[in-house]
């Protein structure tokens, strides 16, 4: 075999063995989603579920109107699966007894408690490393460049993440394969935007996910 052939048998071999950057993310299928553990969430998302490897964001006026209840089944079923699930800069301390009701293993849960400015770096940081089932955030005011970084962090560690903001945001672009506005009065979840298709024009009532 010449020195031509064998560069090419080793490129090829480096290649299928995943050893070599390509230049481009890692291949993510599109209509990849996990469920959300609301089925009538699920039945309202043209891919029935969170886009996986992607950023979903969850805008309201204020914190504590349900966003945690939401994504309960999901971290539920991410962390008895042995999946680490971090939290950023929450702004209020978790209430461990009620994470523990709605099944969530505490030993696969990190609290990060960051300056404001640190905040989208930290959870960028984590994304990309692969080593978490899902990130949650809550980094205030995020510019389209920063939101962009963290969904192609996403992607690269194949990671699920939530941004919390707040919902005067709604009337911003955002690079986000998801985004979700929950609405206080009356208390409704609304779909603004979603990979795959059009967002239904009718909203969930508050009973259908808490």
């Amino acid at each position: 075999m010449d020195n031509a052939a064998a560069n090419v048998v080793s490129l090829e071999f480096l290649l299928d063995s995943h050893h070599v950057w390509r230049g481009q993310s890692p291949h993510i299928d599109d209509a990849s989603t996990q469920p959300t553990g609301h089925a009538a969430l699920d039945a309202q998302l043209p891919l029935g579920g969170w886009p996986d490897s992607a950023l979903t964001e969850i805008l309201s006026v204020r914190p504590g109107l349900g966003e945690l209840t939401l994504l309960w089944p999901t971290l539920s079923r991410l962390t008895v699966a042995g999946e680490r699930v971090v939290l950023i800069a929450p702004p209020y301390l978790p209430y461990p007894h009620a994470w523990l009701q709605a099944g969530v293993d505490l030993g696969r849960l990190s609290l990060m408690q960051v300056k404001a400015q640190d905040i989208l770096w930290t959870a960028e940081q984590c994304l990309r490393s692969g080593s978490c089932g899902a990130v949650l955030c809550w980094p205030g005011r995020a510019d389209d460049r920063a939101l962009r970084r963290l969904q192609v962090a996403a992607e690269t560690g194949q990671t699920l993440a939530f941004a919390f903001r707040h919902q005067r945001e709604a009337v911003n672009a955002s690079p986000a394969a998801l985004r979700l506005v929950l609405e206080g009065i009356p208390q409704q979840l609304r779909v603004l935007k979603c990979r795959g298709g059009n967002p239904p024009a009718t909203a969930l009532a508050h009973r259908v996910w808490h």
